[in-house]
Parts: C-alpha cells; structure tokens; sequence
C-alpha cells in the first residue's frame, strides 16, 4: 500500500509506536486497553462497557470476517479508537455486507494499524492501563503529542454510564411459543443487546429502564427481579443507582448484577472497588465456580474489582454472604452471593457475546431464585 499515512500511538508514560493510519484520519484519546479474543471483535466495538476506552487487539489478524448487522450489541460503535496489527484488505465471509474499516470510518473512528500489538500489550501488563492517543496525519512533534494525552481525561473518577444507558425504557419480550412467566427490570447501565435476549428466552419479560430510574418507577411494573447490566466507568461515581440498589436489597426484591453491576453491588454491600493494573478483557478467562468446582472459560471487559473478602462468609447490613467466583488468573473476586438476601453477582458477561457460553447458566439461576417462594413485599423495610 504505497499511499500509507504515518500514524502514532502515545502512551502517557512517553512511550510511542508507530504505524499507519488505518479506518479514520485523526486523533484520539482514551484508556488503553487490550483484548484477548481472536474473534468478537464486531461485539467489542459495539459493547458500551468500552465507552472512552481505546481497544488494543492481540490476536494479530482483524477483519476476516467483515461486519453484518446481526452481531452488533448496541445501536453504534462505542470504542474511542482501534489498534490492529494486519487488519484484513478484504473480509471473506458469506455473513458479511460491509468491511471493517469502513464501518469504522463511517462510524469515525480513529485507528492505527502495523503496531507491535504483542510489544504494546506486553508493555501494559508491565506498567498498567493508561491513557493514550492515536494520532494521525498530524503535525505535532513527539512531545507535544505526550503532552496532550497526559491532558486528556482519565478513566478513574470517570462518570460515563449516562452517556450509554437509554434515554427510555422498552420492553424485550419472550419469543413465539415461549410464555411469559416473570418480569424483569434491567437498569441500563451499558446494556449488550445479547442480555435481555437469553432472560426472554427463559420466559422473562425484560423491561430495560434507564439508569436514573427510581424505585418509584420500578414497582410501577411489578417486578419478580431488578438485573444491573454491564457498563463503563467508575463504579465509586455511581452513588444513585448504589442508593437504588440498596433500596431493592431491603425490599427483599431478587437482584442480579453483572460486570459493573457486580461492582455497584459490591459498593452497595459495603466494600471497596479498585482499578486493576490492566484489567480482565477478552473471550478466554478462566474462572472457578467455587459453588460447584467448575471452571468456566468467561468473557470479560472490567477494569474496576470488588474487594470482598475471599477467605470466609461476609456480613453486611443485609446479612451474610459469600464470594461464589474468582479468576484463576490472579484470584480476583469475579463473584458475590448473599445468604440472607435474594441477591448474586459475577464480573463478568454471561451472555457471552462474543465468547463461550459456560457461563449461560447463570441467567437460570436468576429465575430459579426469582421463582422461590418468599415473604410477602413490605413497606416500612424500605429506606
């Protein structure tokens, strides 16, 4: 390609890699992050969990597959900018009505292609997620580019669920043949399309509010259960959806999280949240049910971990509980359970889209603990 365009990726730390300008001409600014998965990465760019966040690919071919409007997850691409090594000149696939590339463009999305993707993630493994920018076809020198990425906003202390959670609730329905047998509020947080789906085709009724729904609004549709979906940002920034959640766990109401649901549980419980060095990204993460000895390969996109004690049964306020999952990687509370309170919660995304679907059973656990009988709903048990 005789017509490649100088391009730059500059972390804040001062390290740069070169490449060439791939997708949109430009520049951008966000988190460093990087992916594990070999494919999915239709699903990646489109999952609002990497909202602000620039995607590193370490699988080395991109683009084979092309894109097809059945795999998106959300209505738009949500990634700040992409990072590939060999992205594909053409995608072979009968799936496919569009390229990569062009839809990123479409989308104007910054990229850089020929970078060291090993090299760059290896360097982020040793240093930590850090902000960085894609520069191209631009006349900045090598400092002033480092100079306005240490600018640029950082992903700790970030607010950004509001930015990704729908303006209006809308209902997912269960498919033909399949009856309706409970109800659902999901609080959109950065919902994937993937989610509401696998609860509907288990007989729930899912009704996706925004973020900013009050507990008002949620007993307005009588739900069996209240589900937190995945999201971005800073799990410590979100003290009203961590109000809410505190109102459902004394309302008795079931409740399951996931991803940055699991971490505003977690807030809710009482525990602390803290930013991993790198963070869990991919389609091949190894986890341990510790509820049945299992070990399920997970998909994951957090940066923010849940410091629950892993050695015992906990106490809060709203009785016991106990850690149910952790990453065989570094030991990481990838999952929380109450005994005395009808809620649960793991890091990562069962819905699995893209990945393997191990942990697909957790969406039946949701129900089976919503169909359990209990006492009838209270009043004066919510504060």
């Amino acid at each position: 390609m005789l017509d490649q365009k100088n391009a730059f990726l500059v972390l804040d730390d001062g390290r740069i890699f070169e490449g060439y300008a791939w997708a949109k001409d430009g520049e951008t600014f966000g988190e460093a992050v990087f992916t594990t998965g070999m494919t999915g990465y239709q699903e990646t760019l489109t999952d609002p969990s990497y909202h602000k966040q620039i995607v590193i690919m370490t699988a080395p071919h991109i683009g084979n597959t092309g894109v097809n409007p059945e795999d998106y997850e959300s209505e738009k691409i949500w990634v700040s900018g992409f990072v590939v090594r060999n992205p594909s000149p053409a995608p072979s696939n009968w799936r496919s009505n569009a390229s990569l590339e062009q839809t990123l463009i479409d989308a104007n999305v910054v990229g850089i292609a020929g970078v060291d993707t090993r090299a760059l993630t290896r360097h982020i493994r040793d240093r930590g997620a850090m902000r960085v920018g894609i520069f191209s076809n631009t006349t900045l020198t090598r400092e002033e580019m480092v100079v306005r990425v240490r600018k640029s906003a950082q992903m700790e202390g970030s607010f950004l669920a509001a930015d990704v959670s729908t303006k209006k609730s809308y209902i997912v329905k269960p498919p033909d043949g399949i009856k309706t047998i409970l109800r659902v509020a999901a609080i959109d947080l950065g919902i994937k399309g993937a989610t509401p789906k696998y609860l509907a085709k288990l007989g729930v009724e899912v009704h996706v509010m925004p973020m900013n729904s009050t507990f008002e609004e949620i007993q307005q549709i009588k739900p069996d259960g209240v589900f937190l979906s995945n999201g971005p940002g800073d799990p410590a920034t979100m003290t009203d959806v961590i109000s809410l959640v505190r109102t459902v766990l004394n309302a008795g109401i079931p409740l399951f999280g996931i991803c940055f649901g699991h971490q505003i549980l977690g807030r809710a419980l009482g525990f602390d949240t803290y930013k991993l060095p790198f963070g869990h990204r991919g389609i091949n993460q190894p986890v341990i049910d510790l509820t049945t000895g299992k070990v399920e390969i997970t998909s994951h996109n957090h940066g923010f971990a849940v410091a629950a004690p892993k050695e015992s049964t906990f106490n809060t306020v709203y009785g016991s509980g106990h850690v149910t999952h952790i990453s065989l990687n570094d030991s990481v509370v990838e999952g929380i359970a109450m005994s005395d309170t009808p809620a649960f919660s793991v890091q990562y995304h069962p819905e699995s889209a893209a990945g393997p679907h191990d942990s697909t059973y957790l969406f039946q656990r949701f129900v089976d603990l919503m169909l359990e009988p209990r006492l009838p709903f209270k009043e004066d048990l919510v504060k």
